[in-house]
């Protein structure tokens, strides 16, 4: 993918909807995701018999051993076209790591080929109750895990815990600078009414003070497991016109993937710098845009220490210059001149709800639907997902077709 993308700023986002951020919802995951669909169609203009193209990504994330239900841990494109009476055109899946990134690119070239008008992507996310959300249940293993899972490496906690080490001994970077990562994350969330910690800020000491979960990953470096569901229509610049709201457009888009086969958990810090670095790469080529015309990255935090991985792997800092940059204030979205790289609360800010938040306050503040939170002057938006090399970002603007 070196070329720019020929569908560039042709389709657009028309509206959106998403729940609350909650522990455990009082409503079943499918009737969430069911309810929450209907209200993006609504707030698209649109009726339910109009869509014709469903796009999620319906992996559970989680290495507990919780087995996917339909309806009910999971909610895929197909489930959710029946629940609203709907027969298709078109109904995909992205399977992978990046879920919103694969998710988006689906359903952008969906409607740019004509295979669809009116796509509606969502993503739904549950917190199964019970067993601990990462724990390992394996009494026995096969495959790739048997070199890792009995040695006590299992599951994403271990797997940023290594390249987090990794990054602290080579760069001289202290687990004080990462205090201003969360902090940064959790006064932007509070102030979202939807966000699982809205009006709860959080202070350097209480993160410094939180228990170790997996050396040096403490619990305040993890997004919280939640129940919550978003939803977007799509549909191509010429019809979203004609929509109520102001349209937002998908310029580019591009994935990560590692440049050398490792374990599936095995994430060295150099394989994220070699392949966020390339992904980069492609991001600008595919999308046409640079760096300098960004003017909100919205960078994925999953786990705290990938802020400092994006914020590189963009060129927003020099590799192992992140940490001193966010401690000088380079990230606070309330101090003129920064890079609001979290302005929307991210996932450790409204909880685990993958790339949703990213995606979302990339469309809330371009298409001038943020409220009191809007920015001035925003055109370029970009949302990034998972890892640098082992997930995606996607360019928005508010321009449309050139």
């Amino acid at each position: 993918m070196s070329a720019r993308f020929s569908a560039g700023n042709a389709v657009a986002i028309a509206g959106f909807a998403t729940t609350e951020a909650v522990r455990h919802a009082e409503q079943a995951l499918g009737a969430l995701a069911v309810d929450t669909a209907r209200s993006a169609i609504a707030d698209a203009g649109l009726r339910v018999d109009q869509i014709d193209g469903f796009v999620s990504s319906s992996l559970l994330p989680s290495a507990g051993g919780h087995r996917p239900e339909e309806g009910v841990s999971v909610v895929s494109s197909a489930w959710l076209a029946q629940q609203l009476g709907v027969s298709p055109d078109y109904a995909a899946g992205f399977d992978g790591i990046g879920q919103i990134t694969g998710s988006v690119a689906i359903a952008v070239n969906a409607v740019a080929s004509g295979a669809a008008d009116y796509v509606l992507l969502h993503r739904a996310l549950h917190n199964p109750r019970g067993r601990r959300y990462h724990s390992n249940p394996m009494r026995e293993v096969h495959g790739a895990l048997q070199w890792t899972a009995p040695q006590g490496f299992f599951g994403p906690l271990a797997m940023i815990a290594l390249p987090y080490t990794e990054y602290l001994q080579r760069f001289g970077a202290r687990r004080e600078s990462m205090a201003a990562v969360v902090v940064e994350a959790r006064k932007n969330g509070a102030r979202i009414p939807w966000s699982y910690w809205h009006d709860r800020p959080l202070s350097s000491q209480e993160y410094l003070s939180a228990p170790m979960l997996c050396d040096p990953v403490c619990r305040y470096d993890c997004d919280i497991p939640v129940d919550g569901v978003a939803a977007f229509v799509l549909t191509t610049a010429e019809r979203a016109r004609d929509l109520p709201h102001r349209p937002v457009y998908v310029a580019g888009y591009a994935s990560g993937a590692p440049q050398t086969p490792r374990l599936p958990t095995h994430w060295p810090l150099d394989d994220i710098i070699e392949g966020g670095a390339e992904m980069a790469r492609k991001l600008w080529a595919h999308s046409g845009i640079g760096p300098a015309q960004v003017d909100l990255p919205q960078v994925y935090d999953g786990f705290a220490p990938l802020v400092w991985l994006w914020l590189e792997a963009l060129g927003i800092c020099p590799t192992g210059e992140a940490h001193r940059f966010v401690d000088a204030g380079g990230i606070d979205a309330d101090r003129p001149g920064s890079v609001p790289a979290l302005s929307g609360g991210g996932a450790l800010g409204n909880g685990r709800m993958h790339g949703l938040p990213q995606m979302l306050e990339c469309y809330l503040q371009l298409a001038h639907r943020a409220g009191p939170r809007q920015r001035d002057e925003v055109n370029v938006g970009l949302a990034c997902h998972s890892s640098p090399h082992y997930g995606g970002a996607v360019v928005y603007t508010a321009e449309g077709v050139c």
